[in-house]
């Protein structure tokens, strides 16, 4: 190989790696060294799995269904997810139009490269789920953020889509409730966007609905190809089973979209991982299939977590945090503790030393902001037990208080 020629495919340039995985380590080495540190990096419900799910597993093992499978999902599974579409979200699927992954992440992977490439752009409002702008630069496109605020409940306005489309705009990802900050859209801020999109027909949809079970105080969860039936057809509708049946070691992921882009989507998988594992695609059946009734009580968990965790970090000098309207975060401002010092002097100029300094000082390993696209804020994951979630809390809050003014910035 010529010296002056990389080894290394230049869109890995663009490329890196998980922040919340990176932080999530971090605090696994620290615990490793003997350091007490409560890890709230990690999007995981505490939750086990409901045990109808895992019998069903089980089952399925003993069955002998330990073979290959269909490369994008077993039938049974397709016409759960299907069933689980029309019952949910009123949206008419075949299980042509059906693909499932090994995990949400490889639907969302297959369909970036499926479709996008160089000098293709796909709009993605901010704060957003750490992986999206990555897989866009690795199919070679162009990540193109709308920034959100406080404001706007961290969701984007119509108007903002309207300004950031432009001819060479192939996707809009929406994601909702939202992976960082649990901001959800209400079914008129749907039909805002849904309008605007309906006047540039080269754009589509990819959804992002893990989180469509997790929702409090009465909101109403709607989708937005439900919302607008004319854009069906130019939607993906991403979701899974991680997270609303705490199934997330199981890796199954599904999306239902037009059937040519199923149909590519499943070439690429062919290619990569071929199926998901057959155990997990039973197991992912019952789930759909199965009862519901366990989920209102964690629901309830959910929602009491989210209000004590909103409580006690509104106490603490220097953050600010709003309630979000689902998911299992909170994304809290910590602008109020930029240009603070620390107890040895360090100044915080950044959400990201911010991160390191609880993590080092009090053993909160929470996730620095600027990996979502939105400082100066910092990500908490609720979906740890009450008492230790409690404790980490007071844990920020306590280093909070061990801040001292240095040169202060304007919240």
């Amino acid at each position: 190989m010529p010296a002056d020629k990389p080894f290394f495919a230049p869109r890995l340039a663009k490329v890196k790696a998980s922040p919340t995985l990176a932080m999530t380590r971090l605090a696994m080495e620290l615990k490793a060294a003997g350091k007490d540190v409560i890890g709230l990096a990690a999007g995981e419900p505490d939750f086990d799995t409901p045990d109808h799910i895992k019998e069903a597993a089980i089952a399925a093992i003993r069955r002998g269904e330990t073979k290959y499978t269909a490369v994008d999902g077993t039938p049974a599974l397709k016409e759960a997810v299907c069933a689980k579409f029309k019952r949910e979200n009123g949206l008419i699927y075949k299980p042509s139009q059906v693909s499932v992954g090994t995990g949400g992440k490889q639907v969302l992977f297959n369909a970036l490269m499926a479709t996008v490439g160089p000098g293709d752009q796909v709009i993605i409002p901010a704060p957003y789920w750490v992986s999206y702008p990555d897989i866009v630069n690795l199919a070679e496109g162009e990540p193109v953020f709308v920034v959100t605020g406080e404001n706007s409940g961290f969701k984007m306005r119509p108007e903002e889509l309207e300004q950031a489309i432009t001819p060479r705009t192939k996707w809009l990802i929406l994601n909702s409730p939202s992976n960082p900050s649990g901001a959800a859209y209400t079914r008129a801020e749907l039909r805002a966007l849904a309008d605007v999109l309906l006047k540039h027909p080269h754009v589509w949809v990819l959804t992002d609905d893990m989180y469509e079970h997790i929702i409090y105080d009465d909101f109403e969860y709607t989708t937005i190809a439900q919302v607008e039936p004319k854009l069906f057809d130019r939607t993906l509708t991403l979701n899974g089973v991680s997270k609303a049946y705490n199934m997330t070691g199981w890796r199954i992921g599904y999306g239902g979209g037009p059937e040519a882009l199923i149909k590519k989507m499943g070439e690429i998988q062919s290619h990569s991982t071929s199926n998901p594992s057959s155990i997990s695609q039973a197991a992912a059946t019952a789930a759909l299939n199965g009862t519901q009734d366990f989920m209102p009580k964690q629901l309830a968990e959910f929602r009491k977590r989210r209000d004590m965790v909103v409580e006690i970090l509104n106490t603490a000098p220097g953050l600010r945090c709003p309630k979000p309207e689902g998911a299992f975060y909170v994304y809290p401002n910590c602008a109020g503790l930029i240009g603070k010092k620390t107890p040895d002097g360090k100044e915080l100029k950044t959400d990201e030393d911010v991160a390191k300094y609880l993590v080092e000082s009090e053993g909160a390993a929470v996730v620095h902001g600027s990996a979502f696209g939105l400082s100066p804020y910092f990500r908490l994951s609720y979906a740890i037990g009450t008492e230790q979630l409690r404790d980490a809390c007071e844990r920020i809050k306590r280093a909070c208080e061990k801040l001292t003014n240095g040169k202060q910035k304007a919240a």
